[in-house]
């Protein structure tokens, strides 16, 4: 008995000088490098992780806070990995991994983790190409061009009219963005042919779903091929001409992920040809498209300037998983959206 009083008491000594030790231990810190946080924002962000040092530098002040970051979240350059010593994840501000991967290959072999914004991104852009489909379906993109000569064409100036039901839809990508494509497409009464690389589960807005080295034998079948797919070396110019041949002759076209993904010239010859009916595009190959590219003057080719991924319900999105994020980090729990550095998404 007496023995064990005596571990007792050493107990009762140790316990508040372990305790003082461990809260003399530094906080874990997180630096936002990215985006605009009010007060309110920033109080709502430590308040989800209250045992982080959460940091909001301003620009000047960046590259000495992160110099002991645990964690970056928004952008990241190559001097700024290589001055944080200590980083562990990084949760960066977009979907699109190609570009950050390709300025810092460290980060591609490092240990550090790199979480993003894929899945949160997907309802505006699968918004936008149906918008650009649509514009093409029922020749809005020539009722627009009507109003600066302010004519009231017959009918026949606008050709043939389509309607989407019944016809089919391939999409390229069913993460994020083509899964919210293939809901849409869905609903307007389409078959919908998903295109990718992992064995995507039964879903009801999905009729089936091949893998990439099948793209070939849908495309026959396709009315419409949607590309959601990300940008890396396995997509690297997947769209070419034997691609566009193999689509349906009067079939639409629409990219609104990344204009790497398909070769502009073939597009362009499968356009002037006849062969295609129309493209709706989001992205191109390179960006900006410059003057005096034939795809601005092709009929029947609507371009918008990358703006699919741009909503007034985006930005509440990003904040959340940033501040979901940001609390599993703080528990040791395990992240959303971890991006497999080796395979680019």
């Amino acid at each position: 008995m007496k023995l064990l009083a005596r571990f007792t008491l050493i107990g009762c000594l140790l316990l508040p000088a372990f305790a003082l030790a461990q809260s003399a231990l530094p906080a874990r810190k997180v630096v936002f490098t990215g985006g605009r946080f009010d007060e309110s924002a920033q109080r709502e962000l430590r308040a989800a992780a209250p045992n982080l040092d959460v940091v909001f530098p301003t620009r000047d002040r960046v590259l000495a806070e992160i110099a002991d970051a645990d964690a970056i979240v928004g952008g990241l350059t190559r001097e700024q990995f290589r001055a944080a010593k200590k980083l562990r994840w990084v949760q960066t501000g977009s979907a699109g991994m190609e570009t950050l991967l390709a300025a810092i290959p460290e980060l591609v072999t490092s240990e550090v983790t790199v979480t993003n914004m894929k899945i949160v991104q997907g309802p505006e852009i699968a918004d936008h190409a149906f918008a650009l489909l649509l514009g093409l379906t029922r020749r809005i993109d020539r009722a627009v061009e009507s109003r600066a000569t302010e004519t009231w064409h017959s009918l026949a100036t606008f050709g043939p009219l389509f309607e989407l039901h019944r016809k089919t839809a391939v999409i390229v990508g069913v993460g994020g963005i083509g899964t919210q494509i293939a809901v849409r497409a869905k609903a307007f009464g389409m078959t919908v042919i998903g295109v990718d690389p992992a064995d995507l589960p039964y879903a009801p807005h999905l009729d089936r779903s091949v893998p990439p080295d099948r793209l070939d034998v849908v495309l026959p079948e396709a009315d419409v091929v949607f590309i959601a797919a990300p940008h890396t070396p396995a997509t690297d110019k997947m769209f070419r001409a034997a691609q566009f041949a193999k689509m349906k002759r009067g079939s639409l076209f629409i990219a609104v992920s990344r204009g790497k993904i398909f070769d502009n010239d073939a597009l362009v010859a499968a356009l002037q040809s006849g062969h295609l009916a129309g493209a709706g595009l989001d992205v191109t190959d390179p960006e900006p498209l410059p003057k005096g590219h034939a795809l601005w003057k092709l009929p029947g080719v609507i371009i918008t300037p990358h703006i699919a991924g741009r909503s007034d319900g985006d930005a509440a999105r990003y904040f959340e998983i940033q501040k979901e994020n940001l609390t599993r980090f703080a528990k040791g729990e395990t992240l959303r959206h971890v991006v497999d550095k080796q395979k680019g998404y």
